[in-house]
């Protein structure tokens, strides 16, 4: 049953949607505790499920993320009390909960099997919105696992795909998963040519990167990309930051050096107050023949940008 809000004011009803969510986010708690638990059993088995988050999300309609992102929290409520009283006063909200639950899993998970500080990870979470404290958390999981992160990153290329099918009367629909850095090459590569073309343009965002994708295809000039990393991150060293891509998560090293296999490359040097010292000219690193037979040799997958 949905509550009338007529009679309210703004401010009122503003209240109220503030109230509510914070109701909602002490039932997801509630009900993530409670999923893990049963998940932690061989209930599903009984029921002929393969997994207890297939029996999760089918049976209470849920995505599988969804699932997976409920039963993270309650499996880790125990790494992070802290955090779980924060949300309860209402200094988080559950969403945060879900970014820590998954970052503590991973580290857990880890080759180093770094253990989860919970109050680094608060003190990003109450000063941060949820997008950017899954950003920053990506950050702390490279510097404490950066071999696992470059592995789910090319797990995650690996993952790539790609549908064109048509969807008749003459219409085509093309459907694509890809991984973050390329991702960010695609939409890097598309944005400045969905741009308005001025004060009569009313074609919609969504028809306008269409036609952006349309002109890219048949002949629009490549993105140029920019990747930000530290020599520490370059040398591969220890505690060392993920590097950084308009328009993507952070990416490994290892991430860096196959886009490096097949672009050219600018060298910017910044000084430790990021102010630039020397900027050098565009030169390809490797042939195009020689960085097939490179990134075949490290078994890397070849990412064309």
């Amino acid at each position: 049953m949905i509550a009338a809000t007529h009679g309210l004011s703004l401010e009122e009803r503003t209240e109220r949607q503030i109230q509510r969510r914070h109701e909602i986010d002490l039932l997801e708690l509630e009900w993530s505790q409670e999923a893990a638990a049963l998940a932690a059993t061989d209930r599903y088995e009984y029921e002929g499920f393969a997994t207890p988050l297939e029996w999760i999300r089918i049976t209470c309609k849920m995505t599988g993320p969804q699932a997976a992102d409920r039963v993270a929290v309650g499996e880790q409520m125990g790494a992070m009390p802290e955090s779980v009283r924060a949300m309860e006063v209402g200094e988080i909200g559950f969403a945060h909960l879900m970014v820590m639950a998954r970052t503590a899993q991973a580290l857990k998970r880890s080759m180093t099997g770094t253990p989860f500080d919970e109050n680094v990870v608060l003190a990003m979470a109450r000063e941060n919105t949820v997008g950017r404290l899954y950003y920053d958390c990506q950050h702390l999981r490279h510097a404490h696992d950066p071999q696992g992160y470059a592995a789910d990153e090319v797990e995650a290329v690996e993952a790539r795909t790609l549908e064109i099918k048509s969807g008749g009367n003459g219409f085509v629909s093309i459907k694509g998963f890809f991984d973050s850095a390329v991702a960010a090459a695609v939409r890097k590569a598309l944005e400045p040519l969905a741009r308005k073309a001025g004060a009569d343009d009313k074609r919609e965002r969504e028809r306008r990167l269409a036609d952006a994708l349309v002109q890219l295809a048949t002949g629009a000039k490549p993105a140029q990309l920019q990747v930000t990393a530290s020599i520490e991150t370059l040398m591969g060293l220890a505690g060392a930051p993920a590097a950084e891509m308009e328009f993507s998560l952070p990416i490994s090293a290892k991430t860096v050096e196959r886009m490096a296999c097949d672009c050219s490359v600018v060298r910017v040097l910044m000084g430790a107050d990021s102010a630039v010292i020397d900027v050098g000219k565009a030169t390809r690193k490797i042939s195009c023949d020689a960085s097939r037979a490179e990134c075949s040799r490290r078994r890397l997958p070849l990412t064309r940008l």
